[in-house]
């Protein structure tokens, strides 16, 4: 390990080579890195920062997955992340995109100019040939001084060559004039790759060596692209254009008219799969077949009859009572959670390999703008209907600091994670096509009117949007079995000892007696104002430990269709899960946070009690009118809402900007 480096999260054994896997965003750096570590892989937060590393093992050495960057430097939190790990890399792989070398080699080179040995992994050489680019990559591999294979990793051509040449990386040809301005910097010790970082003004390599940063980043920047630029004249022997389908469908689905019908599709495929087929049919047989006549009888019957535990003491409520860790824990993890989540992943899989979910922000982007953010954060919200927790650490890629307190609060408040999700699929399946329309109606409808607020309230902006769009292409079957699997895993480790702590505190309330007395408690708001049954305070207790687990709550409770909703709704709506929270407070300052998990608390409440009230006034009507008024209503009574707010807000405003200028 560098001595000079932040030490990583992990551990390096001896006899064993760090190999850092580097490239800029969509190019293919994580089909590489699963074919070369296979599902077997482990993420470690990075220190100071919110942001993990993926790591796995590739023969002895280890394999370490970097942020996607467009160069080596400090200035943002993926920089820093990749810059750590490459400087303290024995070795780095650089992934390349054969159609956009003009782009990608600028980073290549600037890897090369730190003195590392590296190997360049030349991918989508496919998409290159179907566009019309043509790329020697014998010529580049000598201009550069450093191996180059040619590879599709989408295919897995050219993975075993990339393995058999790891090995054989190179100390390539740097930047003709950075061997000149390395000369100022003989005199301090430390790397070439410090030294040269050093000379582009790094502050954090300044401190780190206890020296001033040179200003030579402009110069040795316009020398590495005139050097790049030099290279590609030689590498590239033809290019033409080519109007192949994916073009023409990547280039339709930015556009509203394309775009906007394909996502309705989309979203009604995943209903009629994850929601029906998966819900209903899937579910039937895990959880009620599987689970509920074969594992649950077993379970209990080799605790009370080979063990002879009391089923009704205290040990016997905690391991396999109505909430035990042998019953109830095991039961909703792999009985009801799995098969739904599977499905889940594996339809964002489907997206990210397809470049659907850059198209989705370009697409969403003037919507976006509505409530304070733009289309990039679009991303975050996907991600949170994987992951609530993960989601708001990827609020970092967002413009400004304004729009991440925006994102935070509309995850944390309507977001639904993919667990969760499951369960309200689940539910609605069993409640018509018109109430599950209004769940998701009023769910947008809330995060319409809350983010308008924000963004009247919260001073500032919502900065452009830039992104990279890839060119579309047709999933790879393996890469996305291998991406949905590692995802499910993950989320298996991650909610199997949180739902087994929330069954043991639930146990432990109902022993205690404090379950009944907090539902009690809870009583005028679950009961007069939401109008559920009693027993549904207990679910909004075990959301607290984890999202899914208050609406798996729900699943056992006997409700009508329009209970079904106010309650699925409320709860989705209510307070974030323990992780989450954590992760809130991590990236907020404390009072920030506090407001936005009490308003989260209030929000949930009032429009529950809300949509309780309308539904008992269009009872008398068919579901559909019931629906259709009720909605209507609940988007009046927000719009009155949301301006009350701001005319309240505004005035404030004035009253203090005189205050200030009389002062």
């Amino acid at each position: 390990m560098n001595c000079h480096g932040t030490p990583l999260p992990i551990k390096k054994e001896q006899n064993s080579e760090w190999i850092a896997l580097v490239g800029n965003p969509n190019v293919g750096k994580s089909v590489v890195f699963q074919a070369l570590t296979s599902i077997y892989v482990d993420v470690s937060n990075f220190p100071g920062t919110t942001l993990d590393i993926s790591h796995g093992k590739w023969n002895q050495d280890l394999i370490i997955d970097t942020p996607g960057i467009y160069g080596v430097s400090s200035f943002t939190d993926e920089e820093r992340v990749a810059c750590e790990v490459i400087l303290q890399a024995d070795r780095i792989i650089n992934v390349i995109n054969a159609v956009n070398l003009d782009r990608d080699l600028f980073l290549t080179q600037h890897l090369i100019d730190t003195g590392k040995p590296v190997i360049v992994a030349l991918n989508m050489m496919d998409e290159a040939k179907n566009k019309g680019v043509q790329v020697d990559a014998k010529r580049l591999s000598k201009q550069l001084g450093v191996p180059v294979v040619e590879i599709i990793a989408t295919q897995n051509k050219g993975m075993d060559t990339l393995k058999n040449t790891i090995k054989q990386a190179q100390v390539g040809h740097p930047t003709p004039l950075l061997t000149n301005f390395l000369k100022e910097v003989e005199h301090v010790q430390g790397s070439q790759a410090e030294k040269v970082l050093l000379l582009e003004g790094c502050p954090l390599i300044s401190e780190r060596l206890k020296s001033q940063a040179h200003e030579k980043i402009e110069p040795i920047y316009s020398a590495r692209r005139h050097h790049v630029n030099e290279i590609l004249a030689q590498v590239i022997t033809s290019s033409g254009s080519s109007s192949k389908l994916g073009t023409v469908i990547g280039q339709a689905l930015i556009r509203p008219f394309v775009g906007i019908p394909f996502l309705l599709v989309v979203l009604l495929l995943m209903y009629q799969i994850i929601g029906v087929f998966v819900a209903e049919d899937v579910i039937e047989l895990t959880e009620d077949i599987f689970m509920g006549e074969i594992y649950e009888p077993f379970i209990v019957s080799l605790f009370t009859d080979t063990f002879h535990l009391n089923e009704e003491g205290i040990l016997g409520t905690i391991l396999i009572g109505e909430f035990g860790l042998f019953t109830m824990t095991i039961t909703y993890v792999f009985g009801l959670l799995l098969p739904l989540v599977f499905s889940f992943y594996l339809f964002l899989a489907l997206f990210e390999d397809s470049g659907y979910l850059p198209r989705l922000a370009t697409l969403v982007d003037r919507f976006m703008q509505k409530i304070g953010l733009n289309g990039r954060a679009i991303i975050p919200m996907i991600l949170g209907l994987g992951c609530v927790t993960m989601a708001t650490i990827t609020t970092r890629l967002l413009g400004n600091d304004r729009e991440k307190r925006i994102a935070i609060f509309l995850l944390g408040l309507a977001i639904p994670c993919s667990a969760q999700l499951a369960v309200i699929f689940a539910l609605l399946a069993g409640v018509g096509k018109s109430y599950a329309l209004l769940y998701f109606a009023a769910l947008v409808l809330v995060l319409v009117v809350v983010g308008q607020i924000l963004d009247s309230v919260l001073k500032g902006e919502a900065t452009s949007l830039l992104i990279d769009i890839p060119p579309m292409r047709i999933p790879r079957p393996v890469n996305v079995l291998k991406k949905t699997t590692i995802k499910t895993v993950h989320f298996i480790r991650e909610a199997l000892p949180l739902f087994a702590l929330g069954a043991l505190v639930i146990s432990v309330l109902q022993l205690t007696s404090m379950l009944d007395k907090i539902s009690l408690f809870l009583k005028p708001l679950t009961v007069s104002w939401l109008g559920l049954p009693q027993e549904a305070s207990t679910a909004f207790i075990m959301g607290i430990v984890r999202r899914d687990f208050g609406a798996a709550g729900l699943y056992d409770l006997s409700m009508s269709s329009a209970q079904t909703v106010v309650a699925l709704l409320t709860i989705t709506l209510f307070v974030p899960c323990i992780a989450s929270v954590l992760i809130i407070f991590k990236e907020r300052v404390t009072r920030e946070a506090f407001i936005m998990w009490g308003g989260t608390f209030v929000i949930s409440f009032t429009v529950g009690g809300l949509l309780h009230m309308l539904l008992n006034v269009f009872g008398g009507f068919s579901p559909f009118v019931q629906v259709l008024f009720s909605l209507l209503s609940m988007i009046f009574v927000g719009f009155i809402i949301k301006q009350g707010i701001l005319l309240f807000y505004n005035k404030r405003s004035f009253v203090d900007d005189e205050f200030k200028q009389a002062s």
